[in-house]
């Protein structure tokens, strides 16, 4: 089975300590470490303002991680996870690897089309010293 790239992001609740952020990272760790995945990055972007509210909160502690797998039931049991925590408010699952095949494609494609475009020849400009001799 192929590897697979995804992203995941979760907001917690505003007032949510360090060390419930910190359990929920291990929680997502150990789940990723039991299907032989790996986190490849992990980012605490803080607090930010929320584009609408969410369980009744206006703002939200967000964390992005980047995981790669090959077992494709982890991303299922990582949203399964957080979906029971009640320090989490809010999680997105993204899976960049195909995103990243859809833009290979859509290059590929242009360029095909490029190739098949007829270039254009473009006489270069006549000198205008040259002009006023033939004239």
């Amino acid at each position: 089975m192929e590897e697979r790239l995804y992203d995941l992001i979760f907001i917690a609740r505003p007032a949510t300590p360090e060390d419930e952020i910190k359990k929920v990272l291990s929680t997502i760790e150990h789940a990723v470490a039991e299907k032989g995945g790996k986190i490849e990055k992990t980012e605490h972007w803080g607090t930010r303002k929320l584009a609408y509210k969410v369980a009744k909160h206006r703002e939200g502690i967000y964390v992005y991680q980047q995981v790669r797998t090959n077992h494709g039931e982890l991303v299922h049991e990582l949203e399964r996870r957080l979906g029971v925590l009640d320090s989490v408010i809010k999680y997105q699952t993204i899976r960049l690897d195909e995103e990243l095949k859809r833009q290979k494609k859509l290059s590929h494609k242009r360029e095909q089309r490029a190739a098949r475009r007829p270039r254009r020849v473009t006489q270069p400009p006549v000198p205008p010293a040259e002009q006023t001799a033939s004239a």
